[in-house]
């Protein structure tokens, strides 16, 4: 039998390595369990028990080139960071409001990007590194997703405005070409020139990540956030290949290829192709073509709406970025509450990219502990919206515009949506007339079975609330 020492490895090496394969399962675990929001929870605890794992594996038994363990002073650095950075995050994701979490993950799809970078760009000239290529990749999608979620944290907080012109798509083609031209260059030219030129590289990647996502509009945030986090997870998987680490290599491969799957679904359920995304202009503010005349508006007393939806038999509610703005997940789960004791049947028609990310209304209802089966996905719940007695559209505009279904000369046209129109009766709840994120008229509003019930979200339900409970 060949021993261990003959082979080159130790004992040591033999566990680290079983470590990122347990490591590897515990994250394909995690990743399972994360698909459901009731098991959400127990799915972060298992995918973080994996890099704890990892972790603390690495620091015990990792051996350096020279075959030597990691230094004290390196591992009270490495130590006392992760702590500083637990606490900080730990702080971050307490404090956060929910309307405000497409931003925190935004934030930390940059913070992965850069640290990805980061490696790279470290490691650069590194004699010990397995591939040129793959440290620029992760260079380049590194800083990319760095900037590029940046710029979409700014702008899902209305702190960065959209730049909507043409001559954007030019800018990015060349940024595009100059950042293709210096890595070929840097991998077939010069060595001397290398070190200036991958500098000059890390700076037109940084750039092209602000450019790239700058004309991309409102409505395309889900879209852009989901292909962002798949761009911080590719780049992780470049470092952990530069450190020929399998945990990283595993990690980053499973982050990206669930934001590529999330961002192909999206696009599916936009009717829209992901090219289309990053260079068209939906949300953009655009015009909508002529379309249809809009007709007139009818509104709903507080007490019409109260006894219309107590003595019927199903409620579809559809909630929107608006419901999350108005924080009125909570009094909208009392309402429904109210309703279900009485005998009504009802449910919650889910919009895959309603909101600004994805998941963002299952999140935001869960948080209120509405239970899981009453959240119905879009294609589950338009089969039986013509038999639903009350469609109550809470803040969503654009994923219930009929012009998606009638209107070919609307930016939405083809768009799959939720078809509140076809319920028997349509209450829509808003602060006024404002147009969705697609800048168009919403031609449901002036539906001869719509009512509107203008006001914020949360008061106008605290208000049923008190009416249903007086009845």
């Amino acid at each position: 039998m060949v021993s261990l020492h003959e082979l080159g490895v130790t004992q040591g090496d033999v566990i680290l390595e079983i470590s990122y394969l347990v490591a590897a399962v515990l994250f394909v675990i995690g990743l399972k369990l994360l698909s459901h929001p009731e098991s959400a929870k127990k799915g972060n605890g298992w995918a973080g028990a994996g890099m704890v794992l990892a972790i603390i594996t690495t620091l015990l038994l990792h051996k350096g080139p020279n075959g030597n363990p990691i230094p004290l002073a390196n591992l009270a650095v490495i130590i006392g960071t992760i702590l500083v950075g637990t606490l900080i995050g730990w702080r971050v994701a307490v404090k956060v409001k929910m309307t405000a979490m497409p931003q925190l993950v935004s934030f930390f799809n940059a913070t992965g990007g850069a640290a990805s970078a980061l490696v790279a760009i470290l490691e650069f000239g590194n004699p010990d590194n397995a591939s040129l290529l793959v440290t620029l990749l992760g260079l380049i999608i590194g800083s990319i997703a760095f900037t590029g979620s940046m710029i979409a944290y700014g702008k899902l907080d209305g702190k960065v405005g959209d730049v909507f012109s043409p001559v954007m798509r030019y800018v990015n083609i060349i940024f595009l070409l100059g950042i293709v031209g210096i890595t070929c260059y840097v991998i077939l030219g010069n060595p001397d020139q290398a070190s200036v030129l991958v500098y000059a590289l890390f700076a037109l990647a940084l750039v092209y990540g602000v450019t790239f996502v700058l004309p991309i509009g409102g409505a395309d945030m889900p879209v852009v956030i989901s292909l962002l986090n798949s761009f911080t997870g590719i780049a992780a998987a470049m470092a952990g290949f530069i450190y020929t680490n399998q945990a990283m290599i595993l990690g980053g491969i499973f982050v990206g290829a669930a934001g590529t799957i999330l961002t192909i679904l999206m696009c599916r359920a936009m009717n829209r192709s992901l090219m289309n995304v990053i260079i068209g202009a939906f949300g953009s503010g655009g015009a909508a073509g002529p379309g249809k005349e809009a007709g007139t508006v009818k509104e709903i007393s507080l007490s019409d709406a109260s006894v219309l939806l107590y003595y019927t038999q199903k409620v579809v509610i559809i909630p929107g970025y608006g419901l999350a703005v108005a924080q009125a997940q909570h009094i909208c789960s009392e309402l429904d509450k109210l309703l279900s004791e009485n005998g009504v049947d009802v449910k919650y028609a889910i919009h895959p990219v309603a909101g600004r990310m994805p998941g963002h209304m299952n999140v935001l209802l869960a948080e209120a502990d509405v239970p899981y089966e009453k959240l119905v996905e879009m294609d589950d719940i338009n089969p039986d919206m013509p038999n639903v007695d009350v469609a109550v559209v809470i803040g969503a505009n654009d994923v219930v515009n009929p012009a998606a279904l009638d209107e070919p000369g609307s930016p939405i046209y083809g768009m799959p949506i939720i078809r509140a129109n076809e319920a028997k009766n349509i209450i829509v709840m808003k602060r006024g007339m404002g147009k969705g994120y697609a800048a168009i008229e919403n031609h449901l509003f002036f539906n001869d079975k719509t009512r509107m019930l203008f006001g914020n979200a949360k008061d106008s339900l605290q208000k049923l609330v008190t009416e249903i409970k007086s009845m």
